[in-house]
């Protein structure tokens, strides 16, 4: 029986989540500025009701971003320190393909493109595809614009799965929309089906996956932005 314990912290709803078996034990935490404090007690809460120490886990999988830039960071130290601890692998798992896990746990389907708020105007995206009992990645993380999300991406128009605060009306026309935050619960899925596919990472390898190196705007460029300009 696999045991995965999972982190999510690229958004301002942090998650935990332990997968024993088919048992899932999840915490959450709303708030950007509490992840740094609040991710190492909710594993601790998490353990101690499954009645589980973290060295009795298979692996630990984290969502690796796109996202929240002090949020990854957050996740990837937290991840690369209980790693070391207790000599367990590594399952980096990007927080796009966790939104559209959670839209096929809800609404079923195999075509979706996710869609994350990156500021600045754009949002990160990508698109992916259910086939073959597995995930298929038709497109991989982007960022741009909304209004650069092309409007026919596959054969059979996807659903579009987007994180909380996006206006479905900067996306394309005539599409079917579903609001679905990045969770550890399905961090802790999709990390499951990596290591039973043989996926095993070493905790330096808990890296984030950035897509913006740029992240602020500079004092010419807010000003570009202001109204009138």
């Amino acid at each position: 029986m696999t045991r995965i314990l999972a982190i999510e912290t690229t958004t301002g709803l942090a998650s935990v989540a332990l997968l024993d078996g088919e048992q899932g034990y999840v915490r959450e935490l709303p708030g950007v500025q509490t992840h740094s404090q609040g991710v190492l007690p909710a594993v601790q809460s998490l353990l101690a009701e499954a009645g589980v120490a973290l060295a009795d886990c298979d692996a630990i999988a984290f969502g690796c971003g796109p996202g929240a830039f002090t949020g990854i960071r957050t996740a990837c130290g937290i991840v690369q320190g209980l790693a070391y601890g207790a000599g367990l692998p590594v399952l980096p798992v990007v927080s796009l393909l966790a939104m559209a896990q959670a839209a096929r746990e809800q609404q079923g389907g195999s075509e979706f493109v996710c869609v994350l708020d990156a500021r600045m105007s754009e949002v990160y995206w990508a698109q992916y595809r259910y086939a073959a009992g597995g995930w298929q990645t038709v497109v991989e993380p982007l960022l741009s614009r909304p209004d650069e999300i092309p409007a026919a991406l596959a054969p059979d128009l996807p659903l579009f799965v987007l994180g909380q605060g996006l206006d479905a009306a900067a996306l394309p026309p005539s599409t079917a929309t579903l609001v679905c935050m990045p969770h550890a619960l399905q961090v802790a899925r999709l990390g499951r089906a990596a290591y039973e596919a043989g996926v095993r990472l070493s905790a330096e390898q808990a890296q984030p996956l950035y897509l913006r190196n740029k992240i602020a705007l500079t004092t010419a460029e807010r000003m570009q932005l202001k109204p009138g300009r």
